[in-house]
């Protein structure tokens, strides 16, 4: 009898230390990163991330697992699309949740965008928010069914980072020069779609930072060091 309270007791223990690491490991990787990146100033959490190296017009990063709050819209333009799911997003963070719950805007916002996509035909942009520390284990449900969950894994992107406004113009321009730099070296990346990333509110007029991100394949090509 004493030796199964003993093993319960263990168990009990080791499970209250894997759920401690977890906690450890989700706020550790989303937190005040305001020491590290000049750019992520507007809100309290960001995403923090490793700089794995820098290469010629791009750099790569590692990032750790982190959960969102995604919703999507489909227009031929970007912008409009954004706008749409912007608000269902913002509902939820407002407290339009099973839990009622105001939940902090954090940085940065991912737009997942199909890759190669013609201005005559219209696409699904896919918003999503990044949930603060204190929701990444257990946030509370969307009251719209449109709007829900998705998860990041462990990963590592090729990023080029860039200035002024987000604009369907703007961004194709600048995911097409990553593109270039990273056939320049061979680097094999996810092609099918990429994300354009931002840290500003639309409050933010000047030393705005943006960013557009792909997703390493295989090993990421680094420049070699002498």
């Amino acid at each position: 009898m004493a030796a199964g309270r003993q093993y319960w007791q263990q168990e009990i223990c080791l499970t209250g230390v894997i759920v401690l690491l977890l906690v450890l490991t989700v706020e550790g990787r989303i937190g005040d990163s305001k020491s590290e990146n000049s750019f992520c100033t507007e809100t309290k959490e960001c995403l923090l991330y490793d700089l794995v190296c820098e290469g010629d017009g791009y750099e790569v990063r590692h990032y750790d697992s982190a959960k969102w709050v995604t919703a999507e819209a489909e227009s031929y333009f970007m912008e409009i699309a954004i706008s749409r799911a912007f608000r269902k997003l913002f509902k939820y963070i407002t407290g339009e949740n099973e839990a009622g719950a105001k939940i902090d805007m954090t940085a940065p916002v991912l737009i997942k965008s199909k890759e190669d996509k013609s201005m005559l035909e219209s696409s699904v942009y896919v918003l999503s928010f990044l949930l603060p520390s204190d929701y990444q284990a257990n946030p509370p449900k969307p009251t719209d069914l449109s709007v829900y969950f998705t998860d990041t894994p462990d990963m590592k992107v090729y990023v080029k980072s860039y200035g002024g406004w987000m604009v369907s113009v703007k961004a194709k321009m600048q995911s097409k020069q990553l593109k270039t730099s990273l056939d320049n070296v061979q680097a094999s990346y996810e092609s099918d779609y990429h994300y354009d990333v931002g840290y500003n509110s639309p409050m933010k007029l000047l030393n705005r930072h943006n960013e557009v991100w792909y997703i390493v394949k295989g090993e990421p090509v680094c420049p070699e060091t002498e």
